[in-house]
């Protein structure tokens, strides 16, 4: 053990608690205490602080205090190990569990860092409905350095998280350019000042759903077909971050191909219905969910700036409904598209793969700090 530190009960630094369901009359649509569900947890713009949410409760609800730690205690998030999120002001949370760290014993950034690293599937029960065994982590051990050395260990690791941060920064400049070529080069899709062609997205493309699964069906360890899902699409970019592997006969054309384009086309946000990735080079095969579609199409290079542009969200609007925001492939096919001459779209495509090749580099710069961050979490926490 490093010379100071000590090994305590996780039940000895920190106290678990749960959230509760509140009742339809304590919601609120607007209010001090925000209330977020499970569902809130995989919206966030931050993946380290709790945002976006719509609902709030009324003072004098249970509330966690700030700087607790929220995550999910049960439910498909358990079973992909689904990252932790610290709270940043007082919530209340649907079906998610929460800690409050022990100030006296140790830094609250600091657990939650501990918590980052955790593999809650070593510690779940199993059933139709995974669960964390809240007994088993109370009395999980912890490495507690020093308080001064907590703290410099927290510095270590934002530091190497703030390059990350300012790498994916990169990332989405280099996509607002390709956006600006492309507005640049065919003009506004929605007024067509340009007079393309309009043709509809089912007459150049063919678009399709992904596969559903069990939970059985997921793979506990490394084995497995990895299954493309919403959160594997981070700013219009594949992310490996959060996978799900399954163990299941899956159909041929259910296996995705370079230069497809994947979509979310189901979720409970509606801002992330829409969002894309452009699928090329991929380590492995791999499938997508029952959530997400993939789009071939001839024109896939300008069919994937008009997808991020606004002519295609205004399109979308049809698609909200009153359970849950999606995209069906009826809708796609009826989507209008200006389509200017193939010509041109190929001085595009050339356009946006010296910019491509730009992000990749970024890309592989942004895996080898994320290496680092691992080994240092690594180092620390085991």
């Amino acid at each position: 053990m490093k010379q100071g530190w000590e090994i305590k009960k996780l039940g000895e630094v920190c106290t678990f608690c749960s959230g509760y369901t509140p009742k339809e009359s304590e919601l609120l649509e607007c209010g001090d205490v925000p209330y977020f569900k499970v569902s809130d947890m995989n919206h966030c713009d931050n993946l380290k602080y709790l945002t976006h949410t719509s609902l709030f409760l009324e003072d004098g609800c249970k509330v966690y205090p700030k700087h607790t730690i929220v995550f999910p205690k049960n439910g498909a998030a358990i079973a992909t190990n689904k990252k932790r999120i610290l709270a940043q002001d007082s919530v209340v949370d649907l079906n998610t569990g929460g800690v409050v760290a022990n100030d006296a014993l140790v830094y609250f950034e600091y657990l939650y860092l501990y918590f980052l690293n955790l593999d809650f599937r070593l510690h779940t029960r199993r059933g139709a409905v995974p669960t964390l065994d809240i007994a088993e982590l109370k009395n999980k051990s912890i490495p507690v350095p020093p308080r001064e050395e907590q703290e410099r260990i927290v510095a270590e690791l934002d530091c190497l998280s703030g390059v990350i941060e300012r790498k994916r920064e990169q990332l989405r400049e280099l996509d607002a350019l390709a956006q600006s070529i492309f507005y640049q080069m065919f003009g506004d899709p929605i007024t067509n000042e340009k007079g393309w062609e309009v043709k509809k997205l089912g007459e150049i493309a063919t678009s399709q759903i992904g596969i559903t699964y069990k939970p059985e069906n997921v793979s506990d360890n490394d084995e497995g077909t990895i299954v493309l899902r919403s959160s594997n699409i981070q700013n219009s970019t594949l992310c490996f971050e959060d996978i799900v592997r399954v163990k299941c006969e899956i159909k041929e054309n259910k296996y995705v191909k370079d230069g497809d384009i994947l979509m979310c086309s189901r979720n409970g946000s509606f801002r992330l219905v829409g969002k894309v990735a452009m699928i090329a080079n991929l380590p492995e095969p791999m499938t997508y969910g029952a959530f997400m579609t993939i789009i071939r199409s001839p024109y896939q290079a300008y069919l994937f700036a008009f997808f991020k542009s606004p002519a295609f969200r205004t399109q979308l609007t049809t698609s909200k409904t009153a359970t849950i925001n999606q995209i069906t492939v009826k809708m796609l096919d009826e989507i209008k598209v200006a389509l200017p001459p193939l010509t041109l779209q190929q001085e595009f495509a050339d356009k946006i793969e010296r910019i491509e090749q730009q992000k990749k580099l970024i890309s592989q710069s942004i895996k080898e700090v994320e290496d680092l961050f691992n080994s240092r979490m690594e180092y620390y926490f085991n």
